[in-house]
């Protein structure tokens, strides 16, 4: 084989990435914009009027999340299952951005936290990474973190909305998740710097909390299920 044949074998192969690169940016497209969607309707909740309309708000997201599902079907028959990682890059921030919102919609639900497993099923995707397509570990950590800050916001707003026991239990599970971080020995570099603010939305959190306390407003709910 000559140089200039050579040459014209790996542009060839150059060429057949780009395609591949370019199906899948028109894929992560549609997913940033179902997320976008998605979003705006949690956002919502941050609203004095939308405390008391979470559960339409969930049932909503998780409406849209249906597409989220569509899409990401689409995006896994774009590369062979063994060149995950290297087109990661590609929809990395917005899958982190995807479980970030399925963990903050089942928080909304029922104030625990989600599991990877049930991540990964409302996305549509799967946590076995020899099936191809999956919700990478590290993501689904992101995707937690971001929720932190995002609950640090509601305790605030909560206040706002006259929610005063709402900041109690979500700093409860804020220090919860925090204990369980420290459990983990993360050597990620930007998966350990989001895990550093962690510390910023516990201290945020306490603040609230510690202002409710010496104003006589925060109160756990007494035993018929009033506050």
């Amino acid at each position: 084989m000559s140089v200039t044949e050579m040459f014209s074998h790996i542009q060839g192969f150059l060429s057949a990435d780009q395609e591949v690169r370019e199906d899948i940016r028109k894929v992560v497209q549609g997913l940033e914009q179902t997320a976008r969607e998605i979003l705006t309707v949690l956002q919502s909740v941050h609203q004095p009027t939308g405390f008391k309309d979470i559960p339409n708000k969930c049932l909503k997201a998780r409406e849209l999340f249906s597409t989220v599902q569509i899409h990401i079907g689409e995006l896994r028959t774009k590369f062979p299952v063994e060149q995950y990682y290297r087109f990661h890059e590609h929809w990395r921030f917005v899958l982190q951005r995807l479980a970030f919102l399925a963990s903050f919609v089942v928080y909304l639900e029922t104030e625990s936290l989600v599991t990877r497993e049930e991540v990964a099923k409302i996305l549509g995707t799967e946590v076995n990474r020899e099936k191809g397509f999956h919700l990478d570990v590290e993501d689904y950590l992101a995707g937690v973190l971001i929720m932190a800050s995002e609950l640090s916001r509601l305790a605030v707003n909560s206040v706002t909305a006259g929610d005063y026991g709402r900041p109690l239990r979500i700093s409860n599970f804020i220090n919860e998740l925090d204990s369980g971080f420290r459990l983990l020995n993360l050597k990620n570099d930007p998966l350990r710097k989001r895990y550093d603010g962690l510390k910023y939305d516990v201290k945020k959190i306490e603040e609230v909390v510690y202002d409710l306390s010496i104003r006589g407003l925060a109160k756990e709910p007494e035993a018929g299920g009033d506050k």
